[in-house]
């Protein structure tokens, strides 16, 4: 319901295909992002940093196929996207570099491959496990995060910082982003990551949520 009426609210359409969600998060509540792609019938690429979770969600048949190439996830979503097939494809990666690699992408062809986006990293909890910063792979993050909290905390700042500024990029062209009630903007602010609403007070952000926007 979510993702079917984030497309009628913001892109004015009762039929998702050939449309792009993007999306991270693939543990907990979250694994029902890449079904409900699939139900509403738009490509889906949600990335995860833990492989066991995505290999949890591909075995267990919420998610159709996984990949830790960038590379072959752009060429499915161009595929997919191209002859509106529903895919749900999960990247073995952190999100911020699947943001980034959308928004050089947009860059370089001027594509904008992406229609609607979201997050679901658990960051009512991004210093302990919660959200992993893109700067080191998880093993190594995983490491830091027990030797040295304190640089782990830094790190995930500045990974907010990159994965708010390739979603305003994105944004600014004509994607949809919305929070998912998962304290993503309210980090991400903390951070200094520019998620403030213009012309607003500071509790409000640029991006709605989903609970009053979307299913309200």
């Amino acid at each position: 319901l979510t993702v079917l009426n984030a497309g009628r609210r913001y892109l004015k359409a009762e039929d998702l295909s050939g449309k792009v969600f993007v999306t991270s998060g693939l543990g907990g509540m979250s694994g029902a992002q890449a079904k409900a792609a699939v139900i509403a019938g738009c490509v889906g690429i949600i990335a995860e940093v833990d492989e066991a979770a995505l290999l949890k969600r591909h075995k267990q048949g919420w998610l159709m196929e996984i990949s830790n190439s960038l590379d072959h996830c752009i060429a499915r979503l161009r595929e997919a996207r191209k002859n509106k097939i529903a895919l749900s494809l999960g990247y073995h990666g952190n999100v911020v570099d699947l943001w980034e690699r959308l928004v050089y992408e947009l860059d370089t062809t001027g594509e904008l491959l992406v229609d609607l986006g979201s997050d679901q990293t658990s960051c009512h909890n991004p210093f302990s496990g919660g959200y992993y910063p893109v700067q080191l792979g998880f093993e190594e993050a995983k490491q830091l995060l027990s030797t040295n909290p304190g640089k782990f905390r830094s790190l995930v700042q500045e990974s907010l910082k990159r994965h708010v500024a390739a979603i305003n990029r994105l944004a600014d062209k004509g994607m949809f982003f919305w929070d998912y009630g998962n304290a993503f903007l309210l980090e991400a602010q903390r951070a200094g990551a520019d998620v403030e609403k213009k012309g607003a007070n500071k509790t409000e952000f640029r991006y709605p949520s989903y609970v009053q926007h979307i299913m309200g």
